[in-house]
């Protein structure tokens, strides 16, 4: 069997982000999916990306996953990898894993290893967009709970992102984080999300003061490119940190691990190098006693599923994140899994065991979202 295309589909879903799937197909007529991590204004980089990565592609075989995903860094990247060479990577080998499990009529998890679980936890995002006073967060957290999530995740910190903040702002935080908890008890988890802007004494402050509301985790307080800052706020807090949505391959992982530097690592499976490297970086997590919980900031369809095969073998898994927002778009263009108060379970479909129906995509073509305000010196603070 040879790869004899690479198709991207570049999907507008209406909220926040737009979506890259990328079917492969094969001289044997079975194909697989996949799907890359975007960010506003660099989906097109993406999709270059992978049209001229999966010229490469083709002609090989789709069970040489591993050997094509080295190749593609070593030959085609010259050992200089980026976001959008990454995304293109991870949306690739996917498919691959997709076409394999088909062609073996398998689910991706057996050819894994096999599962450690037989259902995925997963927890709730998107769901306080557009809140900002406490009572706001308050509503949206009730209403999601309602739904049958168990875990939920939120940035307390609603104005922009800065490394040095005011105490009002960190007292705005704290609210928030307790108006949430004291409207769905202390029975939901709270994963408090920080989006790697504050400098160690602004990150500090906020988590002693909330660490009485028993937050789960707290979520990359400082950019993961100091680890030494990462693990000082590790180091004086009582709340497990979390750190690696910005970090791809192992290689990246390596030192926070040496450093001791997160309890919780979560990379995404639609950037970080596909699901392989996501296993294999679970893999070596293991022996430190650091736990798993992939980010999941794509669509609840191929990047879920991927997500979701991958978490099914890892014995350190904890959570994988879920967007209630890009959900009622996924319906219509595909059979996604669909979370069953708070748990998503095993299939045995073969492949990711997800078809997407190619005349639906047409009716969500890109869109370009409109030009986002950026700052100027005038907008500074004092």
């Amino acid at each position: 069997m040879k790869v004899t295309a690479i198709k991207p589909y570049l999907v507008h879903p209406g909220w926040r982000k737009n979506w890259i799937f990328v079917k492969v197909e094969t001289d044997e007529g079975i194909h697989g999916w996949g799907e890359c991590y975007t960010q506003y204004d660099r989906d097109r980089t993406i999709v270059a990306h992978l049209k001229e990565l999966g010229r490469y592609l083709e002609g090989r075989s789709p069970f040489h996953i591993k050997h094509f995903t080295q190749v593609a860094y070593d030959d085609f990247a010259q050992r200089r990898g980026s976001l959008e060479f990454y995304c293109a990577v991870s949306g690739l080998e996917q498919a691959l894993w997709d076409i394999v499990g088909k062609s073996l009529a398998q689910p991706v998890y057996n050819l894994l290893g096999g599962p450690c679980r037989e259902r995925i936890r997963v927890y709730a995002n998107g769901w306080y967009w557009g809140a900002k006073a406490p009572d706001e967060f308050a509503r949206c957290a009730e209403q999601t709970v309602a739904g049958g999530f168990t875990a939920m995740k939120f940035d307390p910190l609603v104005g922009p992102w800065r490394t040095f903040v005011t105490r009002a702002d960190i007292l705005d935080a704290i609210e928030r984080v307790k108006a949430v908890r004291d409207a769905v008890g202390r029975e939901v988890e709270l994963l408090i999300e920080v989006h790697r802007r504050l400098a160690p004494m602004h990150a500090v402050a906020l988590a002693r003061d909330i660490e009485q509301y028993q937050p789960y985790w707290f979520e990359e307080p400082c950019n993961a490119e100091n680890l030494d800052a990462l693990a000082e706020i590790r180091a004086r807090t009582t709340i497990p940190v979390v750190t690696g949505e910005t970090l791809y391959t192992k290689a990246a992982f390596l030192p926070v691990l040496q450093k001791r530097a997160a309890d919780i690592l979560n990379p995404d499976v639609c950037s970080v190098g596909g699901i392989l490297e996501l296993k294999e970086i679970a893999a070596m997590a293991e022996p430190h006693y650091v736990a798993v919980a992939p980010h999941n900031y794509n669509s609840t369809v191929l990047g879920l599923a991927a997500t979701v095969h991958a978490s099914a073998v890892m014995p350190n898994f904890v959570f994988a994140e879920y967007f209630i927002p890009f959900a009622e778009v996924g319906r219509q263009v595909s059979n996604q899994f669909e979370p069953d108060n708070g748990y998503i379970y095993l299939q045995k479909a073969p492949g990711l065991g997800i078809e997407i129906d190619e005349k639906a995509l047409a009716k969500f073509p890109y869109r370009q979202f409109d030009k986002r305000k950026m700052r100027t010196p005038a907008d500074e603070g004092p």
